[in-house]
């Protein structure tokens, strides 16, 4: 099923508002076949809108067009659909009703203008919102299926799910290829290793026919994603689950998730799987590990405590770490992170206890300890243990996110006994 996305709007073209909708589409497809294989990005105005339909119209089975289905004299799309497929403007009865009813319960009159949202190309289908005022449409042209939607981002993206997703699913033709074929793909999240590295050690895999490999850097980490065709749903997994066994006999230790599960999540399913609490001591991270962690639903049967101790004395009050021992090393020294982590578990009695002490800069680096080292430590019930880190040459955010996820991808390799953990 192959995709083109379009996304209109001056304010994408100017750089005033940055286009949400298009990459989440393309996604969100992936998870039913749909491979996206162009992406435009057009401003108000009716000739261009036509000249994107009808280069989309010619390279893909599918196109989804955002934006310029408002009130407002720059709301263009109606009229450039209207122009490719040589027909007018109808009213839609449901569509106006809905927006008569939506004024009424807001309690404002709907200005005349506001009339033209219930105004679709004759023979079009209507698109419901959900959640908004303008309601989207559906039309075939030139051998393609076209689905038109509002570039409000949470409202294209209940119209996705609501609509367009299933109309979606029930075409996995694609018959410009000549032949039935299937696409499916697998998305495997990683941490540990470069975009540049994983290509390295990738590159002599040899993938199956009509499967490909392909690399995105989501900061902090890498995706890899397979995609396979076939002629059948059968041909098309089976090309795709050799092909991922292949990619996991390589460098399946550092492959945290293939379902789209977050790392945070995983850590939480691995903990509940073993029946393990967790208690946390950050420094430098401020609490984003407790964060990430918490911003999932049911945490709170996982995490016992977070101690933010951001202060030398912080760390003593309330983790039991000598002053003497911060005095002779400092407070980002895998001695202190240690005690951090041995001072949590004795005080908490938490099953694995993680402390993390660092230098996020700008500033506080000195040439042995420079800004982006990091101490994460673990105590539990085989002892305690420390890594160092150097998140060099990246500035204060950065070295934070890098640091919860490095702390949080050691959580998960602890959770799984992975030797190269416990040396």
């Amino acid at each position: 099923m192959r995709l083109a996305v379009i996304a209109s709007g001056d304010e994408l073209t100017t750089g005033a508002v940055c286009d949400e909708n298009s990459a989440w589409i393309s996604d969100r497809a992936l998870a039913i076949g749909g491979e996206t294989v162009l992406h435009l990005t057009v401003g108000d105005g009716i000739a261009p809108l036509v000249d994107a339909i009808n280069f989309a119209a010619a390279r893909a089975r599918h196109v989804i067009v955002t934006g310029g289905l408002g009130p407002t004299a720059d709301d263009l799309t109606r009229d450039a659909v209207c122009q490719c497929l040589g027909v007018g403007l109808v009213e839609n009865a449901a569509a106006l009703d809905r927006l008569h009813a939506i004024f009424q319960t807001i309690g404002r009159e709907m200005t005349p203008n506001n009339r033209r949202q219930a105004m679709i190309p004759a023979g079009a289908t209507l698109i419901p919102n959900p959640i908004g005022t303008a309601p989207g449409f559906a039309v075939d042209h030139a051998g393609a299926s076209y689905y038109f939607l509002p570039g409000v981002p949470r409202e294209c993206r209940a119209m996705m799910e609501q609509s367009v997703i299933p109309m979606l699913a029930a075409d996995d033709v694609e018959p410009r290829a000549g032949a039935r074929v299937v696409f499916r793909h697998l998305l495997f999240r990683t941490f540990g290793m470069t975009e540049s590295a994983l290509d390295q050690e990738l590159s002599s895999v040899a993938l199956p026919a009509g499967v490909r490999l392909g690399y995105r850097a989501v900061f902090p980490e890498i995706h890899l994603k397979l995609y396979a065709r076939g002629e059948t749903a059968a041909a098309a997994e089976a090309a795709l689950g050799e092909a991922a066994a292949r990619v996991r006999a390589k460098v399946g230790a550092v492959i945290y998730s293939e379902d789209g599960r977050a790392l945070e999540e995983v850590v939480l399913d691995l903990c509940r799987a073993r029946k393990k609490t967790l208690a946390l001591a950050e420094s430098c991270t401020g609490g984003l590990v407790a964060k990430r962690l918490t911003d999932i639903p049911g945490a709170s049967d996982v995490l016992d405590r977070v101690a933010v101790t951001y202060s030398n004395r912080a760390k003593s009050e309330m983790l039991g770490v000598p002053p003497e021992l911060i005095r002779a090393h400092g407070a980002v020294s895998a001695e202190v992170a240690r005690a951090m982590a041995a001072g949590l578990r004795e005080r908490s009695g938490a099953d694995l206890c993680l402390s993390i002490t660092g230098i996020a800069g700008p500033t506080g680096g000195a040439p042995d300890k420079p800004v982006g080292t990091v101490h994460i430590a673990m105590a539990d019930d085989a002892g305690v243990w420390e890594r160092r880190y150097l998140f060099a040459r990246a500035e204060r955010t950065w070295v934070r996110e890098l640091t919860a996820q490095a702390a949080l991808e050691i959580l998960r390799r602890r959770l799984l006994n992975l030797e190269e953990l416990t040396r």
